[in-house]
């Protein structure tokens, strides 16, 4: 029996991955996003950022619409506009985190720098897909409660149009203010790599030191608080804030990403200097 081999001339497309080559930022950008989609943690992150920011908004409406419209209250209806994304943070922080350090948990990043060995590519993929998510899930969050909670504020005569003076910043402010608290918490997952102690650092500066700073005394303690990151962000993502005192939205949220950029380059450098 004879056997005829015939040759052929295979093509490669360059812009193709083939072994030995390594991976595009877009080939990068697809891993990240089936790797963040793909475990159940995001979808009811992402849910729940939904249900708590727009449910408690609409819930703290429904029930102070009236006290609002007697006269007697003493705070601005704009303050209660955004009031669900206050519990909506604590989803932000957990997504943020979980996209980093889950990876170490499960040892998952040996594969991803195998795959990837530039691993600033791998964090600014991270990056994108994180920060693109929280945002548009803020977004639809903060419109989502301001239809519902300003219903009841309507029924009352004490409702806000979106052309009113910072309902509309507030909106968009609250989803740069997720999508830089998510980017915030997994900062600190890069330098922590652990994630029960990330989310208990975060969560201790937002929540609890953020309050407590508001008790140092003279002039250094009140811009401290200011600058807390919590205080310093939050501010774009609220019509009206509980607090006179803070910084101006854009001035507080100028504030808030450079903290958050600092911490990041932080992060990237023991990120590349530290093995997987």
């Amino acid at each position: 029996m004879t056997v005829t081999a015939t040759s052929s001339t295979v093509t490669l497309d360059p812009r193709r991955n083939v072994p030995g080559t390594r991976p595009g930022f877009g080939s990068t950008l697809r891993a990240e996003w089936i790797k963040f989609w793909t475990v159940r943690s995001t979808t009811w992150s992402v849910v729940m950022l939904f249900v708590l920011g727009a449910g408690m908004t609409a819930l703290i409406c429904a029930t102070n619409a009236e006290w609002l419209a007697s006269g007697e209250a003493d705070e601005d209806p704009g303050s209660f506009l955004t009031f669900g994304m206050t519990f909506a943070q604590i989803t932000a922080i957990v997504l943020g985190t979980l996209a980093v350090t889950s990876e170490y948990g499960t040892g998952m990043i040996r594969a991803t720098l195998a795959a990837t060995p530039r691993r600033g590519r791998v964090l600014a993929a991270k990056a994108v897909v994180l920060t693109g998510t929280l945002f548009v899930a803020g977004t639809v969050t903060a419109f989502a409660g301001y239809f519902a909670g300003n219903w009841f504020l309507d029924r009352e005569g004490v409702g806000l149009a979106l052309s009113d003076d910072g309902v509309l910043r507030a909106m968009l402010g609250g989803g740069l203010y997720m999508a830089g608290l998510g980017l915030f918490a997994a900062a600190v997952g890069l330098l922590v790599r652990h994630t029960a102690a990330a989310l208990s650092v975060v969560l201790a500066l937002v929540f609890v030191l953020g309050n407590m700073a508001f008790l140092l005394p003279g002039a250094w303690g009140e811009w401290i608080a200011k600058l807390m990151p919590g205080n310093a962000g939050s501010s774009v993502a609220v019509p009206v804030n509980f607090n006179p005192e803070a910084l101006a939205p854009w001035t507080g949220f100028a504030a808030f990403a450079a903290e958050t950029a600092v911490l990041l380059v932080v992060g990237w450098f023991a990120f590349q200097r530290r093995d997987a």
